[in-house]
């Protein structure tokens, strides 16, 4: 037999790893996840320091991963660094809530033109859900998860567009106003009641008239804006003032 007749062997490059690995978040990544739900917790307090070595000590971690974790959150406009005073929560104040409501309105207002180009039953669905949540919420005495369901809303609508980028920006916009209710003067307090531009937003998608929705956006967040500049008052909200109180962080190898 000639050696061009043999059999040659076939190399199976897929061989060696039939399996794709499952990544595991690192020892940052889930310190970052603990110091952002901190935060938007209203456990840190806005203007607070943030203490390194109680931090680092309850994490169980080593200061220089926490400090590689704090500053990614300085990239996304949680914590600010201040010469001299090393991190603190950032704080927005009155004075910079109607920026935070126009680059809102920019992004939410063109997510929901988006949707009212092209209506579609299981994203209204999405949406019916959302607000039914809010609504739900909304009945009880406690201002956070009415708060989480009201910004639930909101990134959903964007979200339902599909572009990374638009959910990027809205992640880091809902994320401030977060921090602008908690740095409120009279402290963090949401509607009680749920205001009807939300069922008019979804009406006007389904409708597909994109105009009539981001009216509806542009009407609802004007009366936020004018609550937390202390311009408006709204004698249905429901009120917690932010109390500094010790943080117990859980330590990193507990998490799963």
């Amino acid at each position: 037999m000639r050696k061009s007749d043999a059999v040659q062997p076939v190399t199976r490059f897929y061989s060696a790893r039939s399996v794709v690995p499952v990544s595991r978040m690192s020892t940052v990544d889930l310190i970052v996840i603990e110091l952002r739900k901190a935060i938007l917790a209203g456990d840190l307090s806005v203007g607070s320091p943030l203490g390194e070595v109680e931090i680092a000590t309850q994490l169980g971690v080593s200061r220089g991963p926490l400090r590689e974790g704090a500053q990614r959150l300085v990239q996304e406009g949680l914590l600010v660094s201040i010469p001299g005073r090393g991190l603190r929560v950032r704080r927005i104040g009155p004075d910079e809530v109607p920026d935070l409501y126009e680059s809102r309105l920019a992004v939410e207002a063109h997510a929901a033109r988006r949707l009212a180009q092209r209506p579609n039953a299981t994203e209204t669905a999405e949406l019916e859900a959302c607000l039914a949540r809010l609504i739900a919420v909304s009945a009880g005495e406690d201002p956070a998860p009415i708060g989480d369901a009201d910004l639930e809303f909101h990134r959903q609508l964007v979200d339902l567009v599909g572009s990374r980028r638009l959910s990027a920006s809205i992640s880091t916009l809902l994320a401030e106003t977060r921090i602008a209710s908690f740095s409120a003067k009279n402290g963090y307090q949401v509607r009680r009641t749920v205001s009807p531009t939300y069922r008019e937003l979804i009406d006007a998608i389904v409708a597909g008239d994109g105009d009539a929705a981001a009216y509806a956006l542009s009407r609802q967040f004007e009366a936020a804006a004018s609550r937390l500049t202390g311009e408006g008052e709204f004698e249905d909200t429901v009120e917690v003032p932010i109390i500094d109180e010790p943080l117990a962080f859980t330590r990193i190898e507990s998490i799963e």
